[in-house]
């Protein structure tokens, strides 16, 4: 199952608990199968055959695709210096 960096945990509650969002809001990582193109985006809610990632209050929603290409990945997040997140992944040990 995808892990998550402290660093990313963190940016994930960031962007998930702005106001207005819902309990229930995550990021969503979406795939078309291509294991180097991913497309990730604040949700309200998963979509019905999502996998939810959940981790220290961290939530992320995968799509089937994206589930499977991520299983034995870390990712991880940071902030630029223009204050654009950068998503990483790494395989898990």
């Amino acid at each position: 199952m995808l892990t998550l960096t402290e660093n990313a945990r963190a940016i994930v509650r960031d962007i998930t608990t702005q106001p207005g969002q819902p309990e229930s809001a995550g990021l969503r990582i979406t795939s078309d199968a291509d294991p180097s193109s991913f497309a990730i985006a604040a949700a309200e809610s998963p979509e019905p055959a999502d996998q939810v990632v959940d981790q220290a209050g961290a939530t992320v929603y995968l799509d089937e695709q994206a589930a499977a290409l991520l299983d034995d990945k870390i990712l991880d997040a940071a902030v630029d210096d223009a204050g654009r997140v950068e998503f990483a992944l790494a395989y898990q040990a």
